[in-house]
């Protein structure tokens, strides 16, 4: 990330830009954030192609094409403007390093890594096929890396399959030599099929750190892609039969993303091989390297908070507060819980400099950070929105007032997520019979193989909430030094939402406010 230079906009449409992110053939890409607080990647086009009115009906079909591509390996396009007087688009922005800065940094992937990337481009190209459009330009500065899996990126030269506008008629290069596939080369059709020799080729590079297809120049590239075979290096058994699949000559040879996804994953796909460890440590480092980046640039953001005024004691709080009174979030994080720390100047209990504690919570998200910010944004349930907790009553509990009821009790699992969007952690959840004043809630956060544990003490019961206060337990393990679990007391709101699933709230603004979705562990 760069610092916005003089000639770069401060906002465009309703996004504010903090940094410059690069720039292209086709425009300059930055980092934004919406009124909403989530952060987003905005690419704004060259001046030069906004007068070009045929550029603008390209680009208006592409954004239209790019908005109907989905899937969970791959970053949604959020928002666009193809009238403005400088036509853009803001996708999800994806805070992990490019395939190709990973490879350049640090050497081949293994192969378990390899299998993993590959199992999940191959489910994202399937989403873009079955979508009626193609890529056109699988290449790994267009493959991110995130602790989540990889995403595939920048289709603002996919178009739909019928479609026949010619994207070469302004002199814009379709595809990146060494990448293309020969029909791309010869300017004939290019299908699906051709998106598969990309990855192919995208594989290969992940695999023997050298693209399959050497030359010094395009001309060489190109000549080698239609008439001779790809250079593989050691690359052997099924990893290699599957790239060399993809690259056949011929496209009607190749298999389809969804097989490139079985050959790699089983019937398990990608979600399979995309657990903790699935990046290499020195790739890992580097993805928590921008997690810290992005979070001390959310910090920075924020507004000084206000010098406290002095005033008169507070008198206690009750010591049950019902579901619609506001609670204030305790000033640490829950044990395990990842997120933006307070904003600069905030008084901390352990008299921390505010910038220091400010670092401090940014490692401590570093290693959960994931693009941010993929598809679907947030699920927000605060209290009183559904007083009393929303849905539908779980089946009748004759139990005593104060009691935890059945439907609670059982263990939970799923993943949290910050209020900017940022992932959190795998939490798993227990819930024992008890009643309130009673330790009958566990917590276990894990994050790239490190846990974090927990217990919760039921403060207020109702037929679908509990409200919990929630303390660390156990030593922490270290990352860097720093310690991962904050071992601070955090409140927690766990809500019944009458369709099988359990939600999971922190009040925590150090800790980025998380929520998440549980269900039932079967």
């Amino acid at each position: 990330m760069q610092p916005l230079e003089a000639d770069d906009p401060r906002t465009v449409g309703e996004y504010r830009l903090l940094r410059r992110l690069g720039a292209g053939g086709m425009g300059r890409v930055y980092l934004g954030r919406s009124p909403g607080g989530r952060t987003v990647a905005v690419k704004v086009v060259h001046p030069h192609f906004a007068a070009d009115e045929e550029f603008r009906g390209r680009f208006r079909r592409e954004v239209d094409s790019a908005r109907r591509v989905g899937g969970e390996w791959t970053a949604p396009v959020l928002d666009a403007d193809p009238e403005a007087p400088t036509p853009w688009v803001a996708t999800g922005y994806v805070a992990g390093p490019s395939l190709h800065q990973a490879v350049v940094g640090h050497g081949p992937l293994p192969e378990h890594t390899v299998r993993a990337l590959g199992a999940g481009l191959g489910e994202a190209l399937a989403a873009v096929h079955a979508r009626g459009l193609v890529h056109r330009d699988v290449k790994p500065s267009n493959v991110l890396l995130t602790l989540d899996g990889p995403r595939l990126i920048d289709f603002g030269i996919a178009r739909a399959m019928d479609g026949t506008a010619s994207l070469t008629s302004t002199g814009v290069t379709v595809g990146s030599p060494g990448y293309m596939s020969p029909e791309q080369v010869l300017g004939r059709e290019a299908g699906p099929a051709s998106d598969v020799f990309s990855l192919g080729a995208v594989l290969a590079y992940a695999a023997t750190g050298t693209p399959p297809f050497p030359g010094d120049n395009s001309a060489a590239l190109l000549y080698k892609v239609v008439h001779e075979e790809p250079e593989l290096g050691d690359l052997d058994g099924v990893l290699r039969e599957t790239v060399t699949a993809c690259l056949a000559k011929d496209a009607t040879a190749r298999p389809s993303p969804a097989e490139v996804a079985r050959r790699l994953a089983g019937a398990a796909g990608a979600t399979g091989l995309v657990r903790p460890g699935w990046l290499p440590g020195p790739v890992v480092e580097g993805v928590s390297r921008r997690a810290v980046e992005l979070l001390e640039l959310e910090a920075d953001d924020e507004p000084p908070a206000p010098p406290p005024v002095p005033s008169a004691p507070a008198p206690s709080p009750p010591v049950h507060a019902t579901p619609t009174e506001p609670s204030a979030p305790p000033p640490g994080g829950p044990p395990g819980a990842f997120g933006p720390p307070p904003p600069y100047g905030a008084p901390t209990e352990d008299g921390t400099p505010p910038r220091r504690r400010r670092r401090r919570a940014a490692l401590l998200a570093a290693g959960a950070l994931l693009a941010a910010t993929a598809a679907g944004g947030l699920l927000l349930f605060p209290d009183g929105l559904f007083p009393g907790g929303g849905g539908d009553d779980p089946k009748p509990d004759d139990r005593p007032p104060g009691t935890v009821p059945e439907a609670f009790v059982g263990t939970w699992e799923g993943q949290t997520v910050t209020r900017s969007g940022l992932h959190g952690s795998t939490l798993t959840l227990t819930v024992s019979e008890g009643r309130e004043g009673e330790e009958t809630v566990r917590m276990v956060y894990e994050i790239t193989g490190l846990e974090c544990r927990a217990r919760g003490t039921v403060e207020d019961v109702s037929k679908t909430r509990l409200k919990v206060t929630e303390r660390s337990e156990g030593d922490s393990p270290e990352v860097l030094g720093v310690k991962v679990c904050s071992g601070e007391t955090a409140t927690v709101v766990l809500t019944l939402d009458g369709e099988g699933r359990l939600h999971y709230a922190s009040d925590d603004v150090g800790a980025g406010r998380p929520e998440g979705d549980l269900t039932r562990r079967k």
